[in-house]
């Protein structure tokens, strides 16, 4: 006996749900992004331009809901670590704040085609939708990631394209022996009327009193100490001097009249990281290029000083058990040790920190610990471990400690020579 074939559709529970209970809401709330990859003039108005167009075209549609034009300024679009009006979206989109995003086009998005897809699919998938206009791209339409991974390759492409014309011209400029200054950073010049460094002689006097203290004797901490007690602003405007910063000043051969150009370098085009430059790539060095602040002689002695104390800083920090082991967990830089003395009771102690911690504008998050602590962890590891002899010795760090990254909190993460990696908190 036979029996007909017979299909029954039994709908999704969860479809059924949402169209019971799911309200669409009356307005679309509708968010832009605008960003120019320059601070040029003729880029300052095509941002002004972009943020009041949104604004208003945003504004004049009834179905809409005007949230906010987000928008960076002089910000490149390789990458979006930095982008910060880019990532406040992203987030507020994410959290159910924004149903729709217009941008201009996918060069404005990102140039980046890994970041563009990404970003796309986060959003995608949390029911946002982007519209680049130029190209005609509707991220909902099922064809568009298709053509969104041709377009944004394209202006990634594009991207490359740019900065190798960039990197060339510079390189051009460079081998003509220009010479430019970064002078709203760069005490003791500015730029002159030929286009040249020109001596700024109130600030001249700053730098020759530095290199002046120095010969004398004074150490590079107590220069920065008094300098700051003095109430003499840093070359960014700061009122305390680092360390850093007096020594940048005592080996920069710009005071002495020549000009050492590419001094760093940019690793890649799209994550825009920036290395020293020690001979991966060539290097200009142009002398008699301007006047100088300081004789080429005095200069010279300088240098020779420097080099003298680097070696016997050099020579106590490799002899220390911790010297090389311990990495911060915020910048990558290594830890470096240094004597400091209550001044209530004189009791004088061994601190390790960060030696990028009060370096340029931003202060690392990893914390300071004494060489005590820094013990106490180990043996606090070793117990851990099951240790029958939690003690901390030399000999017993060396064989067993292959690094130590320290993050904020107190929070020190081991490696051990064997693989094995341990997590302590103090």
């Amino acid at each position: 006996m036979s029996t007909e074939r017979k299909v029954t559709i039994i709908e999704p529970i969860s479809q059924k749900v949402a169209a019971e209970s799911t309200t669409v809401p009356d307005k679309l709330r509708v968010a832009a992004y605008a960003r120019v990859s320059t601070e040029q003039d003729e880029q300052q108005s095509s941002y002004e331009a972009q943020v009041d167009f949104y604004t208003r075209y945003i504004q004049s549609n009834p179905n809409w809901e005007f949230v906010s034009v987000f928008a960076d300024e002089g910000i490149t679009g390789t990458n979006t670590k930095k982008r910060d009006g880019f990532n406040l979206m992203i987030q507020k989109a994410l959290n159910g704040e924004i149903d729709l995003i217009l941008t201009k086009s996918i060069s404005r998005f990102a140039r980046n085609t890994v970041d563009t897809l990404q970003t796309v699919r986060e959003l995608k998938a949390a029911g946002v939708e982007v519209i680049f206009e130029k190209e005609n791209l509707h991220t909902f339409d099922p064809k568009c990631e298709v053509m969104l991974t041709i377009m944004s390759s394209l202006a990634q492409e594009e991207s490359r394209s740019i900065s190798e014309n960039v990197r060339w011209g510079k390189q051009k400029s460079m081998r003509d022996g220009k010479v430019t200054m970064a002078y709203s950073h760069f005490l003791g010049y500015r730029k002159g009327a030929d286009g040249r460094p020109e001596i700024v002689e109130e600030e001249a006097i700053i730098i020759r009193k530095i290199y002046d203290l120095f010969l004398s004797g004074k150490a590079i901490n107590e220069i920065a100490s008094f300098l700051t007690e003095m109430d003499i602003p840093t070359p960014a405007g700061k009122a305390k001097w680092s360390v850093s910063t007096v020594r940048s000043i005592l080996s920069n051969e710009k005071y002495k009249g020549d000009a050492l150009l590419q001094k760093t370098y940019t690793v890649d085009y799209l994550t825009k990281e920036v290395r020293k430059n020690d001979g991966e790539v060539a290097q200009y060095l142009v002398q008699n290029s301007h006047d100088a602040i300081i004789e080429p002689e005095v200069f010279d002695k300088v240098q020779e000083l420097l080099a003298e104390y680097s070696k016997r800083r050099a020579k106590v920090r490799t002899n220390h058990p911790f010297a090389g082991k311990i990495i911060c967990g915020d910048c990558g830089g290594f830890y470096g040790h240094k004597v400091w003395r209550l001044r209530s009771t004189g009791e004088r102690y061994n601190v390790w920190y960060c030696n990028h911690k009060y370096d340029g504008n931003e202060i690392c998050d990893s914390p300071r610990l004494r060489e005590t602590e820094i013990k106490a962890a180990f043996e606090k590891m070793l117990q851990s471990c099951g240790d029958l002899t939690p003690i901390y010795t030399d000999e017993r760090w060396n064989e067993l400690v292959q690094s130590v990254r320290v993050y904020k909190g107190n929070h020190l993460i081991f490696t051990l020579t064997s693989g094995e990696i341990v997590k302590i908190t103090l």
